[in-house]
């Protein structure tokens, strides 16, 4: 029965295989987890007057490089000097040289989100008037290429060395203690641990190309792998290699003096090996939990445990179900049904918690229901839904196989011990010969391997034990089809961050047509996105002037969350700062008139020019930030 499984077990794995590493490759780059929500000047406007400084404001905060923003002329040449600074909030600048002649210029940018993913992107404005630009951007893309792939490559075989290394131990000390001493079980625990080794050193390794150039050649450059250390993205990475030396100790533990030890010795081993390993396992789970979308966003502090325990409750069950297959398979010891029935309980343990960290996950990275269906991140968690409830489903079925096959075990254990005393008859009765005592003990042996073989051939035809291996069979293929979808979910973009950049260049489009529709009547309106950093800290402030003219003014302030709604916050402040005359600031304190909308009467306007508005918005008592857009008044 073996002898025509295998090859059949073989050939479907290759092929799962096959198909995750087509998810895999068909992903692209990975996508931007850091949207681009506004720039001044705007994507597509054509200014009178060239600016002096380029900015561009993020869903979220960024890591720079001095090569970060590049502003382009028509001929490709760069314009921009000095190094990319910080301007306020997600909002980062590069100044650019004076006095730029009329032309179509290119801002390009490759930034570094909090989530420790590459963003990268291009948008032209023009000065006096469009022109023809040699500049090409449809090509800039960040974490894409031969580097990007075997990243992505590298991230799929970190998660299933991790589950299998902390799953398959799991298996082992809380399910069937005696799998210490069998060879597969051992070499499958080893096997995830040199898996998620070398991945981690892998991605460490070509961190500082994916994040930037992209260049093959760049992998062994030892100034980039200085400078990703220095990141939280390699700071994680050394410290999963640090915790993997201590998983090492454990393992040596568990497959050497554990397995030689006693029933009642290994009582007080086993309650110290759990603990040592629980510590070891979370510490792994939040080296990914540090370092990517649970680290940013709202709730941060709570989405990092959540996710640890997400990550535990997968390996546990996915890890221990690729362990009760090798058992199933390669052992020649018997699984007891004690040791299955232990880990069907486990299992439902961990598929309660994968639900309910997994729905607390889907709200944080969705917000709304709409973006189920609406963006990339939720149409590809509903294809994990899917399989999870598949995985549910076949996992049931798998439950009913294991209560069957408890009786067929017993009667198969009742059987051995029979068996055992006739070898050890055969094997006295040749001793009491004297000189064919020799004989008579490699008789016994291979009688003892027919018996053995005789056994494992019964326990392959037993129907029950059958149904069981195939049901556990699709649950570890379907299991390797979800990791492939998780692994492509990490290196997309939630769908919360991208409703709110489409909400917020929505009010940055309006905001251009308002600007263009108002200018014949004297009215001058900007929109800038803000975000202060806390809980709750994102939105969108316009700013009117009415009729933008030297002298009084009417001035209203509205603030909104980036759904269009208005944004109930304690205080908002304007400053204006005319900064070609050294004017400024000037302050202004706008009265609150309703929710989300503030208002001040005869702002006064001394001089005609390019002024600066800066808004300052506190969304909380500590949380606070300042935006700025330029306008022409008078």
């Amino acid at each position: 029965m073996t002898q025509t499984i295998t090859p059949r077990v073989r050939t479907l794995v290759l092929l799962l295989l096959a198909a995750c590493g087509l998810l895999l490759t068909t992903a692209g780059p990975a996508s931007a987890h850091a949207a681009l929500t506004g720039s001044d000047p705007q994507q597509g406007v054509v200014v009178d007057k060239a600016p002096d400084q380029v900015s561009l404001t993020f869903s979220e905060k960024v890591a720079l490089s001095n090569d970060s923003l590049r502003v382009l002329d028509p001929k490709g040449k760069a314009v921009q000097q000095g190094k990319p600074f910080e301007v306020g909030g997600t909002t980062y600048g590069i100044k650019v040289h004076s006095g730029l002649p009329d032309g179509t210029y290119t801002v390009t940018y490759q930034v570094v989100s909090a989530d420790s993913h590459p963003v990268a992107g291009a948008y032209t404005f023009s000065v006096g008037a469009p022109s023809t630009t040699s500049v090409s951007v449809s090509g800039d893309t960040a974490g894409g290429g031969v580097v990007g792939w075997l990243y992505g490559f590298g991230r799929y075989m970190s998660y299933a060395g991790f589950i299998v290394l902390v799953g398959g131990a799991a298996f082992v000390l809380g399910c069937w203690q005696r799998g210490a001493g069998v060879k597969p079980m051992q070499r499958l625990v080893v096997g995830g641990w040199l898996t998620l080794t070398s991945a981690t050193l892998l991605l460490l390794l070509l961190r500082g190309s994916y994040t930037g150039s992209g260049k093959v050649g760049d992998v062994f450059d030892l100034d980039l792998l200085g400078n990703v250390l220095q990141t939280k993205a390699g700071a994680a990475l050394v410290s999963r290699l640090l915790l993997l030396a201590a998983a090492a100790l454990f393992i040596s533990v568990l497959f050497g003096a554990y397995d030689k030890r006693e029933d009642e010795e290994k009582r007080d081993l086993t309650f110290g090996l759990a603990i040592g390993g629980t510590v070891v396992a979370a510490g792994l789970a939040a080296s990914w939990a540090m370092a990517e979308h649970a680290s940013v966003g709202i709730q941060a502090g709570v989405a990092m445990p959540v996710d640890v325990v997400h990550l535990l409750a997968v390996a546990t069950w996915l890890g221990g179900l690729t362990a009760l297959l090798v058992a199933l398979y390669r052992s020649d010891a018997p699984i007891e049904s004690a040791a299955v029935r232990r880990f069907s309980q486990v299992a439902f343990g961990s598929v309660v918690a994968l639900v309910a960290t997994g729905v607390y996950q889907s709200w944080r990275q969705l917000g709304s229901w709409s973006a189920f269906t609406g963006t990339r991140y939720g149409q590809l968690l509903l294809v994990k839904i899917g399989l999870v409830a598949l995985l549910v489903g076949i996992a049931f079925i798998s439950r009913r196989w294991t209560a069957q096959l408890a009786d067929t075990l017993v009667r198969q254990n009742k059987r051995a011990p029979q068996k055992e005393r006739v070898a050890a008859s055969a094997s006295g009765s040749g001793k009491s010969k004297g000189g064919g005592s020799k004989r008579a003990a490699q008789l016994a042996r291979q009688q003892a391997a027919m018996d053995t073989a005789r056994q494992k051939r019964t326990r392959d035809a037993d129907p029950n034990r059958f149904g069981l291996r195939r049901s556990v069979l699709a649950e570890a293929s379907v299991a390797v089809v979800l990791l492939a979808v998780t692994t492509v979910l990490t290196q997309t973009e939630p769908g919360r961050t991208e409703e709110d950049a489409k909400a917020a260049k929505a009010a940055s489009s309006s905001s251009s047509s308002s600007s263009s529709a108002s200018a014949g009547s004297g009215a001058v309106t900007l929109d800038m996105s803000f975000d202060t950093g806390g809980t709750d800290g994102k939105g969108v402030v316009t700013v009117d002037f009415d009729p933008a003219r030297v002298g009084g003014n009417e001035m209203h302030v509205y603030v909104q969350r980036p759904n269009g709604r208005a944004f109930d916050i304690p205080e908002v402040k304007v400053a204006l700062t005319l900064e070609a005359k050294k004017i400024g600031p000037l302050a202004i304190t706008p009265d609150r008139i309703t929710t989300g909308h503030w208002s001040a009467s005869n702002v006064q306007i001394p001089m005609a020019g390019d002024w600066k508005v800066a808004v300052t918005v506190r969304t909380s008592d500590i949380d606070q930030t300042t935006v700025s857009k330029n306008a022409q008044i008078g």
